[in-house]
């Protein structure tokens, strides 16, 4: 199964001593070496071939040699990669799907980019790689039911069992962003369309883009969500307003995911994981929804930035393996 390609060792038998891990974004190509220790050795980035997908496989695989070739690193010998993709493998095709870069979808990125690096590679969701770097080393290192959580140009979800990502039968575990949102009211008519297809996913209420959008529909100001945050803890009334919408149906969705799952801790992570309103009221209001006498579950800010998803990648190796 591609997400779970097992790899080899290196040229002298030994288990390599470095990871690497490749996050294939949108507008870049990311990649980081780490140790076993989770110390970062190397990192380059390259920006995604528009539309190419064998521009793509090329960057990948120049941005492996470049790392594996510098002078610090060439003694290491082949690293082990993990990379973390936009959608996810079929199950029934092995292929790509449901990624927002829509040249990968319906390809054989798996076998093409094996077969480009010579040697096995383990793949996830980027979601999810960002779910297990915050499982691993992160914010939430030591829980042992991590649900991660992306909140920026999309809305994605990952969960992290024991260390380890969970897929799912049909690689979806985790896509809590295409799921409707739940206990809909008077405030969240009509249902914004979604890419995929349906109306009012959980992405269409959560994403920036989103909070930016409900805030134009409500005010007419086309502000960006970090300016509607900034303008919410300097006591703008519209703006706070706007976050309290958003803060209500995160609230609403994310008690959904702990009345499935029960995490041990949930961790955002993309833009709007900086905002610190989220913290402080979206526990406060989901206990409503919850089916407990309290809700012990720590929403958490994550500590890796930017870098999460692709140490992620990089951690789909896991250190003694």
């Amino acid at each position: 199964m591609p997400g779970v390609a097992d790899g080899g060792t290196g040229p002298d038998g030994a288990v390599p001593p470095l990871r690497i891990g490749i996050d294939l974004g949108g507008t870049k190509v990311e990649a980081i070496a780490i140790d076993r220790q989770g110390t970062e050795r190397a990192r380059l980035r390259r920006p995604t071939p528009q539309g190419d997908y064998e521009g793509t496989i090329e960057a990948i695989a120049g941005l492996v040699s470049a790392i594996e070739s510098e002078p610090a690193l060439a003694a290491c010998g082949s690293a082990r990669i993990g990379i973390g993709t936009p959608g996810a493998f079929s199950s029934a095709t092995g292929r790509l799907k449901n990624s927002n870069s829509t040249c990968l979808n319906g390809r054989d990125l798996a076998a093409d980019l094996q077969a480009r690096l010579g040697r096995r590679l383990r793949f996830a969701n980027d979601a999810n790689c960002f779910a297990l770097s915050e499982a691993t080393d992160g914010a939430a290192a030591g829980a042992r039911v991590v649900f991660g959580v992306i909140l920026g140009t999309g809305v994605g979800g990952g969960i992290v069992v024991d260390g380890r990502v969970l897929e799912g039968r049909n690689a979806i575990a985790g896509e809590w962003g295409h799921n409707p949102l739940p206990l809909t009211d008077g405030d969240d008519s009509p249902r914004p369309a979604c890419y995929c297809g349906r109306l009012g996913c959980v992405e269409t209420w959560l994403s920036g883009p989103a909070l930016a959008a409900d805030h134009r529909r409500a005010t007419g100001q086309p502000l960006a969500a970090e300016a509607i945050a900034a303008a919410a803890e300097a006591g703008d009334a519209a703006c706070i307003a706007t976050l309290e919408r958003y803060c209500a149906r995160a609230a609403r969705a994310l008690a959904g995911v702990i009345n499935l799952l029960d995490p041990d801790a949930i961790v955002l992570g993309g833009g709007l994981s900086n905002v610190d309103w989220l913290y402080r009221r979206i526990p406060q209001l989901w206990g409503a929804h919850v089916f407990s006498d309290r809700v012990d579950t720590p929403l958490l800010r994550n500590r890796h930035g930017d870098s999460s998803g692709v140490r992620g990648a990089a951690w789909l190796w896991p250190p003694e393996g």
